[in-house]
């Protein structure tokens, strides 16, 4: 029996993850082993705990890590609680493998402490870029301390193979994301009105925006930028969903409550909807709005364009329903009347998404159980040169 250790702290990661964590519990050749950490356990951010029991999962350890905090002082600590914490449970479950998805802080924690454990790692959507995020650093890092890759597409295969990973170990499968949406239970537009308490009456639109952690001395002006930007869209209503533990999310969270306060008859906000009323939302509203790469990955598959604000998702592949606009209001409006435009609309409904098709999962669990059956994971990783 492969024990296959998969980790989540956060959300939109687990919402990723759900599917793959079914079917390892559900092979005959596979346990699965969970950790759950990070937003999860926090009421704060919605103790979305809860949202994995009711999916029938329960964890084989929690691990608490937040520490309130707002400052890179406050990650640190949370990043050296997670590192102690995750080296424990390690020793205590002893994976075959650590399936690491993405490159948030808790997960270069987890794949440092697994490393010191001699636990290979097998990473999930590496070679991407988004350069105005802290995550830019962590997800390269944590790609070097991984065995094999699962890239979401060519381009960042070979960008991980530039990072030294031999080829052979780096697999372009595409992004996890099409499977959830190819299987999700989508709620019905009524459903999903009575359960939220809002209308889709006119024109709506779903808002995720993260801090940029590169630029956290400019938030504030970034978020009251593109607050004052809605303002002159009244006929939009605003499906908010709070910011995940990143600097400066409590400070950018408080803002957004301000604003539906003052807002309400045409806003909401969330402190997590969960993958189902999310994903459903995303279905029913004319615009994605934001920086979260939900807007990139998972909205072009569902024909929704998305105005994606400034410089945390840049560098990423995007289809062409994506439209990039810098945080000045100006420029926001003008990307939220063109992507609400009959035209762009109708141009969405053909464009193709660039992160693959459904069937991710599978390919995931078959290169897993090939490279541990046949005892192909060795400890020392040779450095592929490339030739230039």
């Amino acid at each position: 029996m492969i024990k296959i250790c998969v980790i989540t702290g956060t959300r939109a990661e687990y919402g990723l993850l759900k599917q793959l964590m079914d079917k390892v519990k559900n092979d005959n050749d596979t346990l699965l082993q969970l950790i759950v950490t990070g937003t999860h356990l926090s009421q704060e951010f919605g103790y979305t705990y809860d949202e994995i029991q009711a999916d029938g999962f329960t964890a084989d350890e929690t691990v608490e890590i937040i520490v309130s905090s707002n400052s890179g002082v406050g990650t640190s600590k949370s990043m050296g609680l997670a590192l102690i914490s995750l080296a424990e449970t390690f020793k205590r479950l002893n994976p075959d493998i650590l399936v690491i998805l993405g490159d948030r802080f808790e997960m270069l924690s987890a794949a440092v402490a697994a490393l010191n454990c001699h636990i290979p790692i097998a990473h999930i959507h590496g070679g991407e870029t988004t350069q105005g995020a802290l995550d830019e650093a962590y997800r390269h890092a944590i790609s070097k301390m991984s065995y094999l890759h699962f890239t979401s597409t060519e381009i960042y295969r070979k960008r991980v193979i530039q990072l030294g990973e031999e080829p052979e170990r780096v697999f372009n499968v595409g992004a996890l994301a099409m499977d959830a949406i190819a299987n999700l239970q989508y709620l019905n537009k009524e459903e999903l009105e009575l359960m939220l308490g809002i209308e889709f009456g006119g024109k709506s639109a779903l808002f995720t925006y993260h801090p940029v952690t590169m630029e956290k001395d400019e938030m504030e002006l970034q978020i009251n930028n593109i607050l004052d930007a809605l303002n002159e869209i009244p006929e939009l209503f605003i499906i908010f969903t709070k910011s995940n533990a990143d600097m400066g999310g409590q400070y950018l969270n408080h803002m957004l409550e301000e604003y539906v306060i003052k807002n309400k008859a045409r806003s909401a906000i969330f402190s997590s909807l969960g993958q189902q009323r999310y994903m459903s939302c995303m279905k029913y509203c004319d615009v994605i709005i934001g920086n979260s790469s939900s807007g990139i990955i998972e909205a072009p598959s569902l024909k929704i364009p998305t105005v994606n604000i400034g410089d945390r998702q840049k560098g990423r592949v995007k289809a062409l329903s994506v439209i990039d606009c810098p945080p000045y209001k100006d420029a926001i409006v003008r990307a939220l009347k063109r992507a609400l435009s009959v035209e762009f609309k109708n141009n969405t409904q053909i464009v193709e998404n660039p992160y693959g098709s459904d069937g991710v999962t599978d390919k995931i669990i078959s290169v897993i159980k090939e490279n541990i059956n046949k005892k192909k994971i060795v400890r020392k990783k040779k450095f592929y040169d490339i030739n230039f």
